[in-house]
């Protein structure tokens, strides 16, 4: 099964999935992906029968969808991922919750439930769209995904919406609906052990506030948050969506998401012996770089991980801190940075910091790439 995706970030970053939800693609999640790159590599795909992915014949299954993904894990050699799935994504990430555990570090399953609708109302589905079309279906469908104020003021995102809607194949929507009606999990959230959070709207119709509370009752380690929003709570409310995110994966404090970045820039080597040598006189000194520089800064989502360390070489080489540029030469390249980049930021260098300091740190990285076998 050809499954179309999308991984963006540096490589030394932990993975997180995005998992659209039904008659979407993986273009749901764009609006949150800049604030989630400085923490994370973002793989987002198109579910079996979406998207650019393939449509195959016969109805599917949450099983069929959820193999899915372990298969593009695979193929992407990723061990093990965050995993956050809304709506039919809740459910293949219920999946994956029950059978592969050991894949999934935290999962977040948003605006779902363990069993979604009737199978009257799926099969009714079903019928209109394999006899009328998308279009039948697709204003109704705007109603109960977005609150009337989005709808109101955010005309342009809707319409974008809604022509992403009216592009389905029906075959593979159709299919993707069985899939929907033939999830029922209620008998096995007890096996859900990894970390789990459930997102809702308190407007959500489809998966409601009080069908999420049931989740966090039965899933042993599970916790809730409610947004102002519908059933595409992720859409509504991209930046507040995706600090939610952050919080739950990385951690609440400036101090704990400066730490997660920082390990992920300077590697947790370099990290682990900067803790080892702490104490009474540079402790507070630390708590300031964790907090300020890796909390503060480095978690903008205005720069690229990329393009910061870029700028950061560039201006090492010009205040001639060679320590510092060392360690930062040595970073670029768990940020996806070349070796040919760096080559360019000397000789741009060469221009603006004078000759003198791009001599030195022209040997200072074929030191840097000597040492780390670059």
């Amino acid at each position: 099964m050809k499954t179309n995706y999308k991984i963006t970030g540096t490589p030394n970053s932990p993975v997180l999935v995005f998992s659209n939800s039904l008659g979407t693609d993986m273009g749901m999640w764009e609006e949150l992906v800049p604030f989630l790159l400085p923490y994370f590599r973002v793989l987002q795909y198109d579910t079996r029968g979406h998207g650019g992915s393939e449509v195959t014949e016969n109805p599917y299954t949450i099983d069929i969808l959820g193999n899915d993904v372990v298969d593009l894990l695979n193929e992407l050699k990723i061990e093990k991922a965050y995993f956050c799935g809304l709506s039919m994504g809740g459910l293949i990430g219920q999946w994956l919750g029950i059978h592969h555990p050991n894949r999934i570090i935290k999962l977040i399953i948003s605006n779902t439930d363990s069993k979604i609708g009737t199978t009257e109302t799926w099969n009714e589905r079903i019928n209109t769209i394999t006899k009328d079309g998308m279009q039948a279906i697709v204003d109704g469908t705007m109603e109960r995904w977005f609150t009337d104020d989005f709808r109101k003021y955010n005309p342009n995102r809707i319409a974008e919406i809604k022509a992403v809607f009216l592009k389905n194949n029906a075959l593979g929507y159709a299919n993707s609906c069985a899939a929907v009606r033939d999830g029922d999990f209620r008998k096995h959230l007890h096996k859900i052990t990894t970390e789990t959070l459930i997102i809702t709207g308190n407007e959500d119709e489809v998966t409601n506030v009080a069908q999420a509370e049931e989740l966090v009752k039965n899933i042993p380690n599970a916790s809730l948050k409610v947004l102002p929003a519908r059933h595409l709570s992720s859409t509504e409310l991209p930046e507040e969506y995706a600090e939610i995110l952050i919080d739950f994966i990385v951690g609440e404090s400036t101090f704990e998401k400066g730490m997660h970045v920082r390990r992920t820039v300077l590697g947790d080597a370099h990290v682990n012996k900067a803790n080892e040598n702490l104490n009474e006189f540079n402790g507070e000194f630390q708590k300031f770089i964790s907090n300020y520089a890796w909390g503060e800064i480095w978690t903008r989502p205005g720069l690229s991980k990329h393009n910061r360390s870029l700028i950061t070489i560039a201006m090492l080489i010009a205040l001639n801190r060679k320590a510092e540029l060392q360690m930062h030469i040595k970073a670029a390249f768990n940020n996806g940075v070349s070796k040919n980049e760096i080559k360019e930021v000397i000789m741009q260098s060469a221009l603006y910091c004078g000759l003198p300091a791009a001599n030195e740190a022209i040997h200072t990285a074929e030191d840097v790439f000597r040492e780390n076998k670059k």
